[in-house]
């Protein structure tokens, strides 16, 4: 069976949008999340996730063949805070990078597993997972490294079953978020880190999604994608 029912999360800007444009091609079905037209979901609220699978399911005619986790919130959270501000921040960051993504991936396994069908996951993950990240963005380092470790085990546990998962891992990309952190953090000597002497373009990460999710051999499952500009290598 082609597996071209795709639910993409945050598709609304950014990387989320270049997928969804990489992924318009005569017979995929993209249902995205948080696009005018897309389902809306605040994954802070911990009914989010389960809600929108429920409603995409609804929106692909009760089948969903690939999950592109891709949503998440990159927001600071200072070591100087008022320590309950600072666990409510990581609570937010690793409930909506971490959490939300975790529970689609769970009923993605459970609906392929009830269909009898193979599947694929995508996620987006972050070169934060390995080299770490600022020292206000503890947890989204932790998030995004548990990410990656999420999908080597889902693609360890269920390769029989024909589910495979993978992860990339992007550095710094040209979207309204990483244009703003770069200009707070010195912009230039930020990139002088990257020997490729640039950020990457969104449509590069979108180019590698669109292949891991329809394109990408069986004994691929579990590979995590690099897409940095060398500024860490593995």
């Amino acid at each position: 069976m082609d597996q071209t029912h795709i639910l993409l999360t945050g598709s609304s800007r950014g990387i989320g949008a270049a997928i969804a444009a990489a992924l318009d091609r005569p017979g995929v079905r993209l249902q995205g999340h948080g696009t005018a037209s897309g389902i809306a979901a605040d994954f802070a609220d911990p009914a989010a996730p389960a809600g929108l699978w429920t409603r995409a399911l609804d929106a692909l005619d009760g089948r969903i063949d690939v999950l592109i986790n891709n949503a998440g919130l990159f927001e600071a959270t200072p070591l100087d805070l008022d320590h309950g501000d600072w666990v409510a921040g990581w609570e937010k960051t690793l409930r909506i990078n971490l959490t939300a993504a975790a529970e689609l991936c769970r009923l993605a396994v459970r609906h392929w597993q009830d269909r009898g069908t193979g599947g694929r996951i995508v996620n987006i993950a972050s070169r934060a997972a390995y080299r770490g990240d600022s020292p206000a963005h503890w947890h989204y380092a932790a998030a995004k490294a548990g990410m990656v470790g999420m999908t080597k085990t889902i693609a360890r546990g269920y390769a029989r079953e024909g589910i495979l998962a993978f992860a990339i891992c992007p550095g710094f990309t040209m979207t309204g978020m990483a244009e703003d952190y770069l200009e707070s953090r010195g912009g230039e000597k930020l990139l002088s880190d990257i020997p490729l002497g640039r950020v990457a373009m969104p449509d590069e990460v979108a180019s590698a999604a669109r292949y891991l999710a329809l394109e990408a051999p069986g004994s691929m499952t579990g590979a995590v994608i690099d897409i940095n500009g060398a500024s860490y290598v593995r």
